[in-house]
C-alpha cells in the first residue's frame, strides 16, 4: 500500500504587477516629477516667508499725521524712492492684493491663467519625458509641447481678457504706490541702513527666487 505524501502547493512570491495593454506591461508612471515639484512649492513658500518677514508696521505705511502735499515734482519723486526703499515689501503686498481683486472680478481671465500655469507645469516642467505626452490619440514630441504651450500662452495673454485684466490691474496698483509715496513724509523713516540693500523691487526676493528657477531648470534639463 503506497504511503500517502503531503501534496505540495505551488507558492508564487508577490511581485509588484504592473497594467498590461495588448499583451505588453506597461510600467506606471507618476503624472509629475513629485520631489522637484515639491521642492518647487517649497521654494515658493519659502520666498513668500521670507518676503513677509521683511515687511513694515502697516501702522506706518497709513500714519495720516506723516502726509502732506509734495512741494514739486522732483520733491515727490524723491518721497517716492524713499518710501519705496524702506515699504517695498509692503507695496508689492498692495499690488498683489490689486491683482488678486482683479482676477477674482474676472473669474475667466483667473480660470484662463491657472489653467495656463498647471499645464507648464504638469505637461512640461515637473512631467516625466518618458512616456510621451498623448492628447487626442496623438503623441506629442519635446519640441511639439514645448510649442504647444508657448502658442497657448501667446493666446491666452494677448488674444482674451487675461492681458488687459493684468495689464489693469498692475497700472492700478502701480498708482497708487507712487500716490503714497509722493504724500507720504519719509523724514520719520530710518532709511541709512536700508537704501544700500535696496537694489530692486523685488530686491527681497533674490535668494529665494533663484533657488526657486534653479529647481525649475534642473526639472527641465532631467528631460533633455
Amino acid at each position: 500500500m503506497a504511503s500517502s505524501s503531503p501534496a505540495l502547493l505551488p507558492i508564487s512570491s508577490s511581485q509588484p504587477t504592473s497594467a498590461t495593454s495588448g499583451g505588453g506591461s506597461v510600467q506606471s508612471q507618476p503624472p509629475i516629477a513629485t520631489p522637484a515639484f515639491r521642492a518647487f512649492i517649497s521654494h515658493i513658500s519659502d520666498t513668500v516667508r521670507n518676503g513677509l518677514s521683511q515687511r513694515r508696521p502697516w501702522a506706518e505705511l497709513v500714519d495720516r499725521s506723516a502726509f502732506s502735499k509734495p512741494e514739486s515734482f522732483s520733491d515727490a519723486s524723491l518721497r517716492v524712492r524713499k518710501n519705496y526703499s524702506y515699504f517695498r515689501v509692503n507695496y508689492l503686498c498692495c499690488l498683489a492684493v490689486v491683482l488678486a481683486v482683479s482676477l477674482l472680478t474676472n473669474p475667466f481671465a483667473l480660470l484662463l491663467l491657472v489653467g495656463l500655469l498647471a499645464a507648464w507645469l504638469f505637461l512640461y516642467l515637473f512631467r516625466p519625458s518618458d512616456p510621451p505626452l498623448v492628447l487626442f490619440g496623438r503623441t506629442f514630441s519635446e519640441r511639439e509641447t514645448l510649442g504647444l504651450l508657448i502658442v497657448s500662452s501667446v493666446v491666452v495673454i494677448f488674444l482674451t481678457s487675461v492681458g488687459s485684466v493684468l495689464i489693469s490691474a498692475l497700472m492700478v496698483g502701480m498708482a497708487i504706490i507712487c500716490a503714497h509715496g509722493s504724500f507720504r513724509v519719509p523724514e520719520d523713516l530710518f532709511l541709512d541702513e536700508q537704501e544700500p540693500a535696496a537694489t530692486g523691487f523685488l530686491s527681497f526676493l533674490g535668494g529665494a527666487t533663484s533657488n526657486t528657477v534653479a529647481s525649475a531648470a534642473s526639472a527641465v534639463a532631467a528631460r533633455v
